[in-house]
């Protein structure tokens, strides 16, 4: 981890400038790789040899009246530009998070957290092309953590002017307006033990709206999701179960409803092993479910990450096609810097 010290993150929060100055802080330069080596059965892969890189610059600041201010920036490969995020926090409101590009805001950060040692079941090389519930996260979005909530409770909501806009607009600029989607709203709600009493059980729920224009004969209404789950641990195991629905608004595909469950078991402290499940169900035009299963296993050493993972997919896509059957490994060696 390399750290660029006093680099004056009052000059990237400057529009806050007038409401009271920024206390000189940091920018801290974090990187990765990730090295892997992935074959399929029955199909021609070509290369198997594949590498990522990523990196991420981290700023942080406080203002003389106590709020703080958080920066960060995420690059992935060839230098390509990911995501930014700004996260402000008020003393007695909460944080207030500014994000454009970034996956993991409203509903969306729900899509599948069902345990897992390394990647979702469908997210570790081969995907099983399953429509999951994403609320307003293809937009740029505001959202805000409040504080004023009980002990073990953790509320977020999220608000985008345009679900399927353009997610990265410069200052002073506007953006977007690409498609049936207008404004959209998410709502989600995350309870520990410290709530509930019950030690190791976190419970989770969300819900989304977002307004869908009739402007095209396909739309019929807006489009509404939710999910709701729980994750409990206890000694080496965590196991986890979550259902998640979409109601389209458009002809056809009308509605998606999903299911996803998982174990792993750390044997020690450096290895860990696990089982991931996900399916998924469409109404409307008779279309077969996929489904994906992986077994995946991960052994850290300091700052470095061997996995593997089995997967296997059926009816990828939503097909019945034979060829929408596929099954594969993957081994990665991933580093931190």
């Amino acid at each position: 981890m390399n750290k660029l010290n006093k680099i004056g993150v009052s000059a990237l929060c400057g529009s806050l400038a007038a409401i009271s100055a920024v206390n000189a802080g940091e920018l801290t330069v974090t990187g990765g790789a990730d090295m892997t080596w992935m074959s399929q059965d029955d199909s021609v892969t070509g290369n198997p040899l594949g590498i990522g890189s990523n990196y991420g610059l981290s700023g942080s600041g406080e203002l003389d009246n106590g709020w703080s201010v958080a920066l960060s920036i995420a690059m992935t490969n060839a230098n390509a530009y990911s995501n930014t995020s700004i996260t402000v926090g008020v003393p007695g409101v909460g944080d207030i998070l500014f994000n454009q590009g970034g996956s993991g805001t409203g509903i969306q950060r729900l899509d599948d957290v069902t345990p897992t040692v390394w990647e979702e079941a469908d997210g570790a090389g081969l995907s099983a092309t399953i429509n999951k519930i994403s609320g307003g996260s293809a937009g740029a979005t505001i959202e805000i953590k409040p504080e004023a909530v009980p002990d073990g409770l953790t509320a977020r909501f999220a608000y985008t002017a345009d679900a399927d806009g353009s997610s990265s607009t410069s200052d002073k600029g506007t953006g977007g307006d690409s498609g049936v989607a207008g404004a959209g709203w998410d709502l989600t709600l995350e309870a520990s033990d410290a709530l509930h009493g019950m030690a190791g059980l976190t419970v989770y729920a969300g819900m989304a709206n977002v307004d869908q224009y009739a402007n095209g004969a396909a739309t019929t209404g807006d489009r509404e999701e939710y999910v709701w789950g729980a994750k409990y641990a206890i000694g080496g195991f965590t196991v986890g179960y979550q259902k998640s629905n979409e109601e389209t608004g458009v002809t056809g595909t009308t509605e998606y409803d999903n299911t996803a469950y998982g174990i792993t078991f750390n044997v020690n402290d450096n290895l860990s092993i696990g089982y991931g499940h996900v399916e998924s169900d469409e109404s409307g035009q008779g279309l077969e479910s996929p489904e994906a299963n992986t077994f995946s296993a991960a052994y850290t050493m300091g700052g470095a990450t061997f996995r593997i993972a089995d997967i296997s997919v059926d009816n990828q896509g939503y097909s019945a096609a034979t060829t929408a059957d596929l099954d594969s490994r993957v081994v990665s060696l991933g580093l931190a810097f």
